[in-house]
C-alpha cells in the first residue's frame, strides 16, 4: 500500500478525482419535496390534464409517415389506433402524450459521443501517467 501511495501517478490521480467530484456535485440540481394541494378531491397534477391538448398531440404524431407505416406493420389503421386512444383514461392519455417528448428516433447521439470522448481521454491520461510502461505478463 505504501508503494502505491508513493508512486508517481498518485498525486495527479487524486487531483483529477477531486476535480471530477467537484464538477459532478456542482452540476447536480437541488431537490425539493412538498405536498400537493387538493382541489375538489383531485390533486393539482390530475386537475391539470387537458385531454384535448394531449389527444391533439398524439394525433399529430400518429399522422407522420413513419408512425403510420409502423402501425400498418402491426396491423392497425389510424382509425383503430385513435379508437384505442379514446378508450384510454385521462391519466393514461396524459402519460402517453408526455412520453412522446422523450422519444428520439436515433437515440441519444450526443450522450454517446461525450461518453466515448471521456473514456478516450481517461485512456490517454492513464497511458501518459504510466509513461507508456504497460506490460502484459503471463503467469
Amino acid at each position: 500500500m505504501k508503494n502505491m501511495l508513493s508512486s508517481f501517478y498518485a498525486k495527479p490521480l487524486s487531483i483529477y478525482l477531486a476535480f471530477a467530484m467537484l464538477i459532478l456535485s456542482t452540476l447536480a440540481g437541488h431537490a425539493e419535496a412538498m405536498f400537493l394541494p387538493q382541489t375538489d378531491g383531485q390533486s393539482v397534477s390530475e386537475a391539470a390534464f387537458d385531454r384535448t391538448a394531449d389527444v391533439t398531440k398524439i394525433r399529430s404524431v400518429l399522422e407522420s409517415k413513419q408512425i403510420a407505416q409502423r402501425l400498418m406493420d402491426y396491423g392497425l389503421t389510424y382509425d383503430e389506433a385513435m379508437a384505442r386512444i379514446d378508450s384510454m383514461s385521462d391519466e393514461q392519455v396524459h402519460q402517453l402524450a408526455s412520453n412522446l417528448d422523450s422519444l428520439q428516433a436515433g437515440g441519444d447521439v450526443v450522450g454517446t459521443v461525450v461518453g466515448l470522448l471521456i473514456i478516450a481521454l481517461l485512456v490517454v491520461l492513464l497511458i501518459y501517467l504510466l509513461e507508456g510502461r504497460i506490460e502484459v505478463r503471463r503467469r
